[in-house]
């Protein structure tokens, strides 16, 4: 068994006790269901989206779900997004732009851990370590912001009204919403834009939901934010620093190194205190 898949397999497992244990303290069973539903909807959206594209496969995890999903892959989507409203819902935005920012939290870890995670085996592009950003194709970007955009705002219209049926149905019709949100915006991407359009468009929606947080200016209604929205990214960007500067693959090139800091850096200023 490769170690360090071995060892993002545990700290996925770990991270998802946290958060179950955080949701039940929180908002109660109900909110136990929204982390697990979050599982769930990060399975089906892994396995739905290779079905549809065929654009990457991954390597042999410990536990695989239907051979091609590593369980821990969905766990880890489902901590990201638990982690990434947590913080969402203790800023002044308005409910319907929280899962922008949910969007772009998400995407400050993927953009440093892809990269490496690719040089480690876990998943392959099989595009080469040169092709668009350090072998990652742009539009796996976009699939990161519409994953999280779509799950999120699901959640936030529906499992948080407050009829208590609510918050039992609201997760399940949540994956449902999100896996559907997935892939229309994978079939989007590359079946209705240009290729010649890949790059400006998924740059133009991203940029977009930037320029709203920079104009909706959203503020932390109070600090300590909670333990987990702070520590789940920084487990994350600490791990995969740590495994590229172990095994190397992160000084090919060199600039991932100099991104991984960015990226961590930014996830610490912006949960500080």
């Amino acid at each position: 068994m490769n170690p360090y898949f071995l060892t993002f397999e545990l700290i996925m497992y770990g991270l998802l006790v946290w958060s179950l244990v955080d949701a039940r303290k929180r908002i109660g069973w109900g909110g136990v269901w929204e982390v697990l539903a979050g599982v769930l909807f990060g399975v089906l959206l892994e396995w739905a989206t290779i079905q549809q594209l065929h654009a990457y496969r991954y390597g042999q995890f410990a536990v695989m779900i239907a051979g091609e999903v590593p369980l821990a892959i969905g766990v880890g989507w489902g901590v990201i997004i638990y982690a990434s409203r947590l913080y969402a819902d203790g800023t002044t935005l308005p409910r319907w732009a929280k899962p922008f920012l949910a969007a772009l939290l998400a995407l400050n870890i993927d953009l440093a851990m892809d990269a490496i995670a690719i040089r480690l085996g876990m998943w392959d592009w099989g595009q080469g370590l040169a092709f668009q950003y350090f072998g990652v194709p742009w539009a796996n970007f976009w699939a990161w912001f519409w994953v999280v955009t779509s799950f999120t705002a699901g959640l936030w219209f529906l499992a948080d009204r407050p009829h208590p049926l609510n918050r039992w149905l609201g997760p399940a019709a949540a994956v449902v919403i999100g896996v559907i949100g997935v892939l229309a915006t994978n079939h989007l991407i590359v079946s209705i834009v240009p290729r010649s359009l890949y790059g400006p468009t998924i740059a133009a929606v991203i940029l977009t939901a930037l320029g709203l947080m920079f104009w909706l200016r959203p503020r932390l209604v109070a600090r300590p934010l909670p333990p987990l929205s702070r520590w789940t990214p920084l487990v994350f960007h600490a791990y995969f620093l740590t495994a590229g500067l172990i095994s190397g693959v992160i000084l090919h090139p060199p600039v991932l190194l100099a991104v991984s800091l960015a990226m961590m850096g930014g996830a610490w200023w912006l949960h500080r205190g």
